[in-house]
């Protein structure tokens, strides 16, 4: 599968139109749903495949962020031989009570990964919890970056955002009908 066809299969199959709450709180018109390219496993597997030449030089450690981003982080582990840690958003309270369980962050460059990024939030708040856990963090993976500013507030925290499809990309897919889907 080549990126054209992957943007046009994962629009056809992800972008809802509706009245949707985003994380963020703000209210959208579209919604990016991507649970339905994350449990097709061989779509997700050819996600994997195309993000992994996406990772930056150095990294030591995959940071899934909870939820989705630990399925798109497991698929590119499974194809950058890199180790995997899955990260919660609140460090749990029993058993090894750990923010990010898997492999060790401390001490590592750790790249996280997450599906779709609108405003960004979400991989600040868990990159400042990684960070304060000595991960060294500079750089972050999505599968769908939204070009609702999110790329541009990580900057302002010291992450570049990398990813595979923009908006722009899926509207591409749509208006010409590409790819073989």
């Amino acid at each position: 599968m080549n990126p054209d066809d992957l943007a046009h299969l994962i629009d056809e199959r992800c972008r809802r139109s509706g009245r949707f709450v985003l994380r963020s709180g703000r209210v959208a018109s579209e919604y990016f749903d991507k649970y339905q390219f994350e449990a097709d496993p061989r779509l997700l597997d050819e996600v994997g495949a195309m993000l992994a030449p996406l990772i930056p030089a150095g990294t030591q450690v995959l940071a899934g962020l909870e939820m989705g981003g630990i399925a798109v982080v497991t698929a590119l582990g499974r194809h950058s031989g890199l180790p995997c840690a899955f990260v919660r958003k609140v460090a749990k309270e029993y058993g090894t009570a750990q923010l990010a369980e898997g492999a060790p962050i401390a001490g590592q460059q750790v790249l996280v990964v997450e599906d779709v990024v609108t405003s960004g939030g979400q991989i600040a708040l868990s990159t400042k919890d990684l960070r304060e856990r000595g991960a060294r963090v500079d750089h972050a993976l999505c599968v769908i970056d939204r070009q609702e500013g999110g790329a541009q507030a990580l900057a302002a925290d010291g992450i570049t955002l990398h990813a595979l499809l923009r908006r722009d990309d899926l509207d591409a897919a749509r208006a010409t009908g590409g790819g073989t889907a």
